[in-house]
């Protein structure tokens, strides 16, 4: 049975398990950076995996083995990241312990900040800091991490299926960060009163994280994501799943400056109706983004603002959605590269590229696992 964890391990291969792909990545140390050497994305049939959390573990294993059949990636040590709502991530402050004490102690304490039952979850913690009151108690900053024991369940049997060795469990959204903003995940603003956001808009959940000196203090699940921006339309037009993709990907959201052509081979008549559907969705994407990220600001007494944010995820292509999610947010949003820090070699740049977007979170999990 695998448990969470934090950091590095053995494995260098990231897993990612998605609601519509599952993604392979190896990387192996290159400098002071990385180098893929092993990349691989298979379709997953439709309802296998749902909001984050596998429903199907046969199929999932399935798609896990031709995974490894298709790509270059080598090894049978696996990380993969986690993301659902049976995940939850709390920052909470105790009392200074030593950590071999904090391990029994938080077994006790875990009930007062996580809405499921100590007895069907798995725990991790890191400890973040320490600092002392007005009172001149010496306290402790500890990042707490509840799984669903059943989800992680199936997680392990769909791996495990595919004949893999499960090394790490991480939160995907850890790994999200980690691949933007590398391993230390410090940000030039870091040191003005400011944090960093991530949205990670994927088929079918978004992660939408807060980055604060290097540490990933806060973390959201919603189901607002890809899928549901393509159903608006489907629904509106009344057209099939993969019709309604095409057109959500051909039209996208209308131009804020206005004076966008409608594509050539789409209806003029039809583009309006899409980009009206969409930009429905999106504003429902963006208050909720928005609660969100103030809801994280009314905890933290350090941080002002959130001046800057990440966006990446296969869902975040959506034409035009940045210039709508400045505007909503009224921060910077740049597209971010999880590439950035990985040298592709000429053999799978054609497929990574094209999934550049995509490929974040098992960048991230891959990085974990590579000791520098």
């Amino acid at each position: 049975m695998g448990s969470l964890s934090f950091g590095s391990s053995s494995s260098t291969v990231g897993l990612d398990i998605g609601t519509d792909h599952v993604r392979a990545v190896q990387l192996r140390q290159a400098g002071a950076g990385f180098a893929l050497s092993g990349y691989g994305a298979v379709e997953v049939p439709m309802g296998a995996v749902v909001e984050g959390e596998i429903v199907d573990i046969e199929a999932v294993t399935s798609a896990i083995k031709e995974v490894w059949r298709r790509s270059g990636v080598r090894g049978k040590d696996v990380s993969i990241g986690v993301s659902n709502q049976k995940v939850i991530v709390r920052l909470i402050d105790l009392p200074f312990m030593e950590r071999a004490e904090l391990a029994g102690a938080i077994q006790y304490q875990a009930q007062d900040y996580i809405p499921m039952a100590i007895e069907e979850s798995i725990l991790d913690f890191q400890i973040i800091g320490d600092y002392m009151t007005p009172s001149d108690e010496h306290m402790m900053e500890v990042l707490l991490v509840a799984a669903h024991r059943d989800m992680i369940s199936s997680t392990v049997a769909a791996v495990e299926g595919a004949g893999l060795r499960l090394s790490q469990i991480d939160v995907s959204s850890f790994a999200i960060v980690r691949s933007l903003m590398g391993l230390n995940g410090m940000s030039d603003l870091d040191e003005s009163g400011f944090a960093t956001g991530i949205i990670h808009i994927s088929s079918g959940i978004t992660n939408i994280a807060v980055v604060e000196k290097g540490i990933p203090r806060f973390n959201r699940i919603s189901s607002l994501a890809g899928n549901q921006f393509t159903q608006a339309v489907a629904n509106v037009l009344n057209l099939t799943f993969d019709e309604a993709e095409h057109l959500k990907i051909t039209v996208g959201l209308p131009d804020i400056e206005g004076g966008a052509a409608v594509p050539p081979d789409v209806d003029p008549a039809v583009a309006p109706i899409v980009q009206d559907s969409l930009e429905r969705e999106v504003n429902k994407f963006i208050a909720e983004v928005r609660r969100s990220l103030d809801y994280y600001l009314t905890q933290t007494s350090q941080v002002r603002t959130i001046q800057r944010i990440l966006l990446t995820g296969s869902g975040a292509q959506l034409k035009n959605l940045p210039s709508f999610l400045e505007k909503g947010l009224q921060a910077q949003v740049v597209i971010g590269d999880p590439l950035a820090r990985v040298q592709v070699p000429a053999n799978l740049q054609q497929a990574v590229f094209a999934d550049r977007m995509g490929s974040a979170t098992a960048i991230g999990l891959a990085m974990g696992g590579v000791e520098l």
